[in-house]
């Protein structure tokens, strides 16, 4: 294995892509790489833009909750887009980040990485990575999407509130891996992926190959709804990223919003 770089000259040594991190912006510490690559945005980069860190102070999951980033420990970095779609279509694109680190990931470590709906990475039911997209737009134009991915690589521990959910892909693989080749392959599979999402804005073509990596697929899940929470069957996704769920009683598709999904028998099972 090669050392474990994360430097510039690194990641454009290894990378094959036509445009998706032709431009990286490498630090040692930020706040969050989401905010600096908004702030990248509004200077003027281009779509393509990938901002990556080996350390953030101020790491963002979703809802508003903090991501744990402790220096040299896992890939924290964010891609910046703008595209001309709707800005309805554009929460789908963490449905497409997801589906391109699961195959980046499962191709690496040869381990069974699966999707958690809609956007978390698991492996053996810990959560290994999460994706965070935030927009700034108009009323039908994108000004920039940011899509923050942070993989958990070489974490040895997480702290008590964690530990039953997260985990790391040396702590589950019983290895180290190189965070310059896995932000590579991701960027790989996502120009693949994103080329095919544009051609539909949505996700009828790549549905099939989310639904293969699903890992509450025809599992019994609960759907967390703040309005009235019930319990059903996952039968996969429709093109616009929805989980179906079937209940006794009927089909019922979940938007991503403030609605959680969770395996009956834990976080992801």
């Amino acid at each position: 294995m090669k050392a474990d770089i994360l430097s510039r000259e690194e990641l454009q040594s290894i990378l094959d892509t036509q445009w998706a991190g032709k431009e990286i912006v490498c630090l040692d510490v930020v706040d969050s790489t989401n905010t600096k690559a908004k702030e990248l945005a509004e200077k003027g980069y281009p779509s393509g833009t990938l901002v990556v860190a080996q350390q953030q102070t101020a790491g963002k999951g979703r809802r508003g909750r903090g991501w744990e980033s402790p220096a040299g420990s896992g890939i924290f970095m964010t891609l910046l887009l703008k595209p001309a779609i709707d800005p309805d279509h554009a929460s789908m694109l963490t449905l497409v980040a997801a589906l391109s680190v699961a195959k980046a990931l499962a191709e690496i470590t040869q381990a069974d990485v699966k999707i958690k709906w809609p956007n978390d990475i698991v492996v053996n039911g810990k959560k290994i990575c999460g994706i965070l997209t935030e927009m700034s737009a108009q009323l039908n134009h994108i000004n920039h999407i940011v899509i923050g991915i942070g993989i958990n690589v070489h974490n040895e521990d997480f702290s008590e509130e964690l530990r039953p959910v997260a985990s790391s892909l040396l702590l589950e693989c019983k290895k180290r891996f190189c965070r310059a080749e896995i932000i590579a392959k991701t960027l790989g599979y996502f120009e693949t992926y994103y080329a095919e999402f544009l051609k539909t804005e949505n996700l009828q073509i790549l549905a099939a190959d989310y639904n293969a990596l699903l890992v509450n697929m025809h599992k019994n899940v609960r759907v967390l709804d703040p309005k009235e929470p019930f319990e059903g069957t996952a039968a996969g996704i429709t093109e616009n990223g929805e989980l179906i769920v079937d209940t006794l009683e009927s089909r019922k598709l979940v938007s991503s919003g403030e609605v959680s999904v969770r395996g009956i028998y834990g976080y992801a099972e």
